[in-house]
């Protein structure tokens, strides 16, 4: 397993868990993971697009969105932050109804700077998202390939950081 970018689906049946290195300060992450502007140029698997509707960055706020699918489907998300500790934590709530997708997690996003003593800054982003049960982390990969969709996501923030480093 490439320790810079990982997908961990063993440890916990509930969990989906990844985690990679990434070649930009924890600022700048930090600054691409909440900022809609950037999110829509990033988030979602390979060849999605995201509109975002709403983006209230706080406890208790609300991030309301759109993934635009290949296939031509909208898929809607509403994710609803429970803590927010810039620049270093996000914990979320994506959470299933009749307006969006009927997919439920709870998420904790770490920003870990590394680095230093000379060696140019970059960020450990880990992503953990945690499933009511196994079988319905089971249900969204296998009918969202969610767990593909997570890797290709953070290799889109991974290329996203790189246009603006350069």
């Amino acid at each position: 397993m490439d320790v810079n970018r990982s997908i961990d689906l063993e440890t916990d049946s509930r969990v989906m868990a990844a985690t990679r290195i990434l070649d930009a300060p924890r600022d700048l992450v930090w600054q691409a993971w909440t900022d809609p502007k950037h999110l829509a140029q990033w988030w979602g698997p390979d060849g999605f697009t995201t509109t975002t509707s709403a983006h209230d960055l706080r406890a208790g706020g609300v991030w309301r969105f759109v993934m635009h699918g290949l296939d031509g489907r909208d898929y809607e998300n509403r994710i609803t932050f429970d803590e927010v500790v810039k620049p270093e934590r996000l914990v979320y709530r994506h959470a299933g109804g009749d307006d969006v997708e009927p997919v439920q997690f709870a998420t904790t996003v770490t920003f870990d700077e590394i680095g230093g003593n000379g060696m140019p800054s970059r960020t450990r982003l880990t992503v953990r998202s945690v499933f009511p049960s196994a079988a319905e982390r089971a249900r969204v990969i296998r009918d969202y390939g969610a767990d593909r969709g997570l890797a290709q996501t953070l290799a889109r923030l991974g290329a996203h950081l790189a246009t603006l480093m350069s």
